[in-house]
């Protein structure tokens, strides 16, 4: 944890924004896996955390905002708990060192927010991401399940994220201590691949990397030869040779902070020339997004930027023709690249993403985009200094939207298909760094990782 004294100046901060009614902050409970007993990881929920401070399960926290009073709602340790899981603080010690002074128990809460409900008071919850706080959320404020969702607070909303979009010094310091294990996962990675080795055991042994450094995953490792798909996640089936490796992977320190990188190498020693050609395209859009990023740009122009760099390499490989900049305003570069330059990144690797992507990522007047390629870009509102990002532009050849693109004459103007489809068994590239926004640019967060040409081919010898 944080000194106590960061959780209430958050709080307070909170109290001010919001300004009536009670927040009531829901924490996670824990979550079965094949029987109850038998328990999935705890991950407590990212804003009750970042208020709090704790770890633990069963906890609710209620902020009145007219009477600038906070309560812990939660039941103290059964003897029967306590053998089972070894000693346990006190709610009222997990409390203190939260800075919180009022405790209460859980069977309390019902009154307290039924009391709240008939003085007509604002009742403020985020919107519930897990179906069992949804339930639980309705039974305590008598809702409809299906109503739970819309009428979850946007002024709360729009308050958390004003925070925790903004990093202070002291979240940093544990972002890149994330970061820093994330890097060594894939340094392992890309030293681990090689014909025959399968993509589950090297996800295993950067996991038990993850785990090793005080944490834990920040997220599901992507550990594949079929890079072409942006999310498919190891599968026992043996790396071949001529192929490459994509390593999408991130860890979370013991502060539940995220670390998020990719690297993609060869399977064998050295990459093909055809694979240096679409490597080399990726790292230089990457290296043209970086040097965009500085406060008061949109994130939207930076992405823009990545996607131009990208068509500009394809053109001079044959592949793309005519102007980049046309041809990105005609969405051909969504051909190869499918997703989002990069997202937000914190206490949740896709920062606040359960608080609405229109809400972290673009603003009232900045909408976020609804056709293919730019619905999947996160993020696209001005930087501001202290913002965590990660970029991460890709160039992946993907055969069934070739085929799709092709019969429907697509963007033939811009796309030497007969060329394009030679590609169609290259899978897909990914180079991705996270990044703090500074006062004039940006600070890449953590070790830097090797990504060169050079420096890969030098990790695998």
């Amino acid at each position: 944890m944080f000194n106590k004294d960061t959780y209430v100046q958050r709080r307070q901060q909170l109290i001010a924004d919001v300004k009536e009614g009670l927040i009531v902050l829901v924490g996670n409970e824990p979550s079965s896996m094949n029987y109850k007993d038998n328990e999935y990881h705890f991950r407590q929920d990212s804003s009750f955390l970042y208020f709090t401070g704790l770890q633990s399960p069963s906890l609710v926290l209620v902020i009145d905002t007219a009477a600038n009073k906070t309560t812990l709602f939660g039941d103290n340790p059964s003897i029967d708990y306590i053998i089972w899981t070894g000693a346990v603080s006190s709610v009222e010690e997990r409390a203190a060192k939260a800075g919180i002074e009022h405790v209460q128990p859980l069977s309390a809460l019902q009154h307290v927010l039924s009391t709240a409900q008939q003085q007509k008071q604002t009742i403020h919850y985020l919107p519930p991401y897990r179906m069992d706080t949804t339930v639980y959320i309705a039974e305590l404020l008598g809702i409809p399940y299906q109503s739970v969702k819309e009428k979850a607070s946007l002024p709360l909303i729009k308050a958390i994220i004003k925070q925790r979009a903004v990093k202070s010094a002291e979240e940093l310091v544990q972002i890149e201590e994330a970061v820093n294990t994330t890097a060594a996962m894939h340094a392992k990675a890309i030293q681990l691949g090689a014909p025959g080795v399968t993509e589950m055991y090297i996800a295993g042994i950067i996991n038990g990397i993850a785990v090793s450094g005080g944490g834990n995953l920040s997220f599901p490792s992507i550990v594949t030869q079929n890079g072409q798909y942006l999310h498919n996640h190891a599968s026992n089936a043996p790396l071949q040779a001529g192929k490459l490796l994509l390593c999408d992977a991130g860890a979370e320190n013991r502060m539940c902070y995220a670390g998020d990188l990719t690297r993609t190498s060869p399977v064998d020693k050295t990459f093909t020339t055809k694979q240096k050609e679409i490597y080399q395209i990726v790292l230089d859009a990457q290296l043209a997004a970086i040097a965009a990023l500085k406060p008061g740009t949109l994130f939207r122009d930076v992405h823009t930027i990545a996607a131009e760099k990208l068509v500009e390499g394809l053109i001079q490989i044959g592949l793309c023709k005519g102007d980049p900049k046309e041809a990105v305003k005609n969405d051909v570069h969504t051909l190869f690249f499918q997703c989002g330059l990069g997202h937000m990144m914190g206490l949740d690797v896709h920062d606040m993403e359960n608080l609405g992507e229109q809400n972290v990522g673009y603003t009232d007047q900045l909408i976020k985009g609804t056709t293919f390629g730019w619905k999947s870009l996160r993020l696209g509102r001005a930087l501001e200094e202290g913002f965590v990002v990660t970029i991460e532009p890709g160039l992946y050849f993907v055969p069934e939207l070739m085929d799709n693109w092709y019969a429907e004459k697509k963007n033939e103007a811009f796309i030497n298909y007969d060329k394009v489809f030679a590609y169609k068994d290259f899978g897909g590239i990914r180079i991705e760094d996270d990044f703090v926004i500074t006062q004039n640019g940006s600070r890449l967060l953590g070790n830097p990782l090797p990504k060169t040409i050079a420096e890969i081919e030098a990790m695998k010898a």
